[in-house]
């Protein structure tokens, strides 16, 4: 080959490996340019909430707080525990609340007639149980022991679910009582017994569950008893609206169920 033709050849070659080269640098930078701008899958909710919620929620709602600092933990919850009627009321006035997690659905209607909240869900269910002392001293076995002189009754005011629903039951067994006090809200008529103030009262399953080793459980019959339902709400006013519907969501489809469950929670239906 003469030697003319050898150059031509020899730069057809060195130019196409150029060419190559630039076209594959080309193709990387795309690729890795395309990689960096996909959105990261899993991310986590973040912001501030206020949550009011029934009394009988506290355990659940304080075990499910712990387990979302580690599964959430841009999430910041503050809870608002006490009975539903006082919570409701308290929104209506202007109190600065996320979510609100009632123990009963007229509760929740008020807010709702009122065009307060959000579609509310249920999210779980409750039966109701007599607690008593440990040991039983007074050897109460059921609502018609209640009524009793020698025992020390007391209950829930009326304005709270769990008064409502104590009402509800005795009315069934025919059974009229005469309590010394009208608790502001359950953990305040557990407290009366597991304090030795009183000898029993009508609390949520899951406070006699809570109420542990301080207290004892009398169970109810189930054509005596009530179920309380629960529903939760976002609140319009709510500030984080995307946050509060985590909450939610993890109530109902997440961690928070099983910590509800564990407390002794019904599944929502």
């Amino acid at each position: 080959m003469p030697a003319r033709l050898r150059r031509l050849v020899a730069l057809a070659l060195a130019t196409a490996v150029v060419v190559g080269a630039c076209s594959s640098d080309s193709n990387t930078a795309t690729t890795t340019s395309s990689a960096s701008a996909a959105p990261s899958s899993g991310s986590s909710a973040s912001g501030s909430i206020t949550v009011f919620a029934a009394a009988s929620l506290t355990e659940s709602f304080d075990d499910e707080q712990q387990t979302l600092k580690s599964e959430q933990p841009g999430l910041h919850i503050t809870f608002n525990y006490g009975g539903s009627g006082s919570l409701v009321t308290q929104i209506q006035q202007g109190a600065p609340a996320d979510v609100i997690a009632a123990a009963d659905t007229a509760s929740m209607q008020r807010l709702v007639d009122a065009g307060l909240v959000e579609t509310p869900q249920t999210f779980a269910r409750n039966k109701l149980q007599i607690l008593v002392a440990p040991g039983n001293p007074k050897k109460i076995q059921g609502l018609s022991d209640l009524a009793r002189s020698d025992v020390v009754f007391v209950t829930e005011d009326d304005s709270v679910p769990a008064g409502k629903y104590a009402a509800e039951v005795l009315q069934k067994a025919n059974v009229t009582t005469n309590p010394v006090s009208e608790e502001a809200d359950v953990k305040s008529a557990v407290a009366k017994i597991t304090s030795g103030e009183a000898d029993a009262t009508i609390v949520y399953l899951t406070d006699v569950t809570a109420a542990g080793s301080k207290g004892a459980g009398v169970t109810i019959p189930d054509d005596q008893n009530v179920v309380a339902t629960y529903p939760i709400a976002v609140v319009k006013s709510a500030k984080d609206k995307a946050a509060a519907r985590a909450f939610i969501d993890a109530l109902i489809t997440g961690s928070g169920r099983d910590a509800l469950y564990k407390r002794g929670f019904l599944p929502p239906t």
